[in-house]
C-alpha cells in the first residue's frame, strides 16, 4: 500500500490529518445534508453485483436494525477519515483493511469466489461514495463551480489510500470520475440483492435523541430523496424512470433541505472544525 498523504501542518503545529481547515473536504463534510449523499452512495454501490453480494454475504445487510448500525459505522469511519488526526485515520484504515482482507464472496453468475478487497471493488465503492458527495454538494449549493468540485475530487485521492487504493488509481477530477462510470456501466445491474437492499432501506429504524425524534417522520422522504438524486441511468437500472423532472425536483428539495439543516446543532467535532476554518480564513478571529 502507498503511503497515506496527510495535510502538512505548520512546524510543531496541530495535526489535522488528511485534509485540514483550508481543504474543500472539510467545507463539504460539515454540511448535514451530506447524509443524503451517504444513502445515495449505498444505492449506487449496490448496482455492482459482486459488491452488493459480497456485502450481503458477510453482514446482516437485510436486518433493519443491524443494517442501520452498519450505515452508522460507515458514517463514523468517514468522519474519522475526514476530521481525525493522522494516527486516528491510520488506525481506522488498518482496521478496515484487516477486516476486508479476511472476507470472501460468491458470485452465482460465474460460480466463482472473489476477494472483498479486490482493488477493482474497492475503487468502485470509493467512486460511488465520492460521486455521491460531489453530486449532492453541487446540487445543494455547497460546491458552486467545477473548479471547487474538481478540488474536492482531487483531495479524495487521500481518502482512497486509507482503504488500500493507490492514489494514482483514483479519479482526480469530475471528468475522470464521469469517465470511470461510463466505463463501468456495462457491468452494472440491479441484482436481487440490490433490489432487496433498496426495499429494506425504505423506512430504516433511525435512533435519535428525544428532542429530534419528530424528525423520524421525515425519514421516508429523506430516503426517497436519496434515491431520487441517483443518476438517471442508475434509477433506470432499478426499474424506475430517470426523468429530468425528477432531477429538477430533487435539486430543489436538496437546496431546501440544506437551509433547514443549518438549524441543527453541531456535534463537538463539527464545532471545532468550523472554528478552525474561520481562523484559517481570518487569523485575527482566533
Amino acid at each position: 500500500m502507498s503511503t497515506i498523504t496527510a495535510a502538512a501542518p505548520a512546524s510543531n503545529g496541530p495535526d489535522f490529518g488528511l485534509f485540514g481547515p483550508t481543504s474543500m473536504t472539510w467545507r463539504v463534510h460539515l454540511e448535514p445534508v451530506l447524509w443524503v449523499a451517504g444513502l445515495r452512495a449505498l444505492y449506487l454501490q449496490a448496482l455492482h453485483p459482486r459488491v452488493i453480494r459480497g456485502t450481503a454475504q458477510n453482514s446482516a445487510l437485510f436486518d433493519r436494525d443491524q443494517a442501520w448500525q452498519r450505515f452508522q459505522r460507515t458514517a463514523d469511519f468517514v468522519a474519522t477519515r475526514t476530521f481525525g488526526t493522522t494516527e486516528e485515520v491510520a488506525r481506522a484504515g488498518r482496521r478496515v483493511r484487516r477486516m476486508h482482507a479476511r472476507l470472501r464472496g460468491y458470485d452465482p453468475d460465474t460460480e466463482t469466489v472473489f476477494r472483498i478487497d479486490d482493488p477493482e471493488y474497492l475503487l468502485w465503492v470509493h467512486c460511488g461514495e465520492i460521486d455521491s458527495y460531489v453530486d449532492v454538494a453541487r446540487r445543494a449549493g455547497i460546491l458552486t463551480s467545477t473548479v471547487e468540485a474538481d478540488t474536492y475530487v482531487a483531495e479524495s485521492r487521500r481518502a482512497a489510500q486509507v482503504v488500500g487504493i493507490p492514489a494514482e488509481d483514483a479519479p482526480a477530477s469530475t471528468a475522470e470520475l464521469a469517465n470511470y462510470f461510463a466505463r463501468m456501466r456495462p457491468q452494472l445491474y440491479a441484482c436481487p440483492e440490490a433490489l432487496q437492499g433498496l426495499v429494506s432501506s425504505l423506512n430504516p429504524p433511525l435512533p435519535l435523541p428525544r428532542l429530534l425524534r419528530p424528525l423520524k417522520l421525515a425519514v421516508p422522504a429523506l430516503v426517497a430523496l436519496s434515491f431520487a438524486v441517483l443518476p438517471p441511468w442508475a434509477r433506470r437500472l432499478y426499474g424506475t424512470p430517470g426523468l429530468p423532472t425528477t432531477d429538477l425536483a430533487a435539486t430543489l428539495a436538496l437546496r431546501g433541505l440544506r437551509r433547514a439543516t443549518t438549524l441543527l446543532p453541531d456535534p463537538p467535532a463539527a464545532q471545532r472544525a468550523r472554528y478552525l476554518i474561520r481562523v484559517a480564513q481570518n487569523p485575527s478571529a482566533g
